[in-house]
């Protein structure tokens, strides 16, 4: 072989491993989350945004239903999704929304986390003039629970349940729209209350006292102290919270709020690559300043909250970067 094919065969060689390694680095990682104004979504995206910044490009579809995200995760689809700690349960009990799936629980042993945060409370959201001032003045009203395949609908119909004893579709009509229609279906008054999972000091609560008067319903301290509602508070992802109600410009209820809250997490999959997850749950810790900029509730993300209410594996490349950050990780995560 003469000197100039030798040279032409290196150049040909050379230009396929740079060609490799930028398509590579264009990867797509595609992730799905909650609409745009929720938290989970908020979250979400500020976790690509940092991910971005090492070279993990997440390619985000807003607006998902996270119980069918979840699935397509498990089964994977989809490389990031937002999670949420009761749906992993249900997956891998083979129940509700996946009590059709045969799979579900073999497809549950696939899910991983990367981090956990305290995502807001429920706001059960109604406007001055609705008749609605106590949770007894439920009955009879139609009430907006949540969208139909996901499991926030459950829950506050729950809520309703352990507070007042009515049962949806007997002592008040359930309706049950995306989260979009369910705001303007309250704003437009087709509905007297809205059950509304949000960050502390939501815009799009806050939007209600903008041209008028709401109030957000508080749990009563009987109903607070039963058995049933410290059962639905001890469930995964599930809590007690109190804030106070003035955040809300315009809202009626005085004083501390006690509130169901809810917490998430940011899920993967067992398979993707640990290079890949470690790259992306770094630039995230590593630039947590920046994520806690960009809304005030993010400013609750610590290294103290990284695991909250995470109930499957951390995955190996999440993991991995934790040790070395020396996050003090749960034994029941590892």
């Amino acid at each position: 072989m003469t000197f100039t094919k030798r040279l032409q065969r290196t150049a040909l060689a050379a230009s396929l491993t740079i060609a490799g390694a930028a398509t590579a680095s264009a990867q797509i990682y595609k992730g799905e989350t909650a609409g745009v104004g929720d938290p989970v979504h908020t979250v979400f995206v500020s976790f690509a945004n940092q991910a971005g910044k090492a070279g993990v490009n997440v390619q985000v579809n807003a607006g998902q239903t996270l119980t069918k995200s979840m699935l397509k995760g498990a089964k994977g689809e989809i490389s990031f999704f937002s999670s949420v700690p009761t749906l992993a349960n249900l997956m891998a009990g083979k129940k509700a929304m996946y009590s059709k799936i045969d799979e579900a629980p073999e497809l549950a042993k696939n899910l991983r986390a990367i981090l956990g945060f305290k995502a807001g409370a429920y706001h059960p959201v109604t406007l001055a003039g609705s008749g609605i001032e106590k949770w007894e003045d439920l009955k009879g009203k139609t009430i907006f629970t949540g969208p139909p395949a996901g499991s926030a609908s459950r829950t506050s119909e729950a809520l309703i349940k352990i507070i007042t004893g009515y049962e949806a579709g007997k002592d008040y009509k359930a309706v049950r729209l995306s989260w979009g229609e369910g705001y303007a279906a309250l704003a437009d008054g087709k509905i007297n209350m809205m059950v509304r999972p949000a960050e502390i000091g939501s815009a799009n609560i806050e939007q209600f006292g903008l041209s008028g008067e709401f109030r957000v319903l508080s749990i009563p301290d009987a109903a607070r102290d039963s058995e049933a509602m410290q059962n639905l508070f001890g469930l995964p992802g599930r809590g007690m919270m109190e804030f106070d109600g003035g955040v809300y410009k315009g809202q009626l209820t005085s004083g501390n709020i006690t509130a169901l809250g809810f917490f998430q997490f940011i899920g993967t999959h067992k398979d993707m690559e640990e290079e890949v997850v470690y790259e992306a749950t770094k630039a995230f810790w590593e630039n947590l300043s920046e994520v806690q900029a960009t809304a005030f509730f993010l400013k609750g993300i610590t290294k103290e909250t990284a695991f909250t209410s995470i109930n499957v594996p951390l995955h190996a490349g999440a993991m991995r970067y934790y040790k070395e950050a020396g996050f003090d990780i749960p034994e029941d995560l590892r």
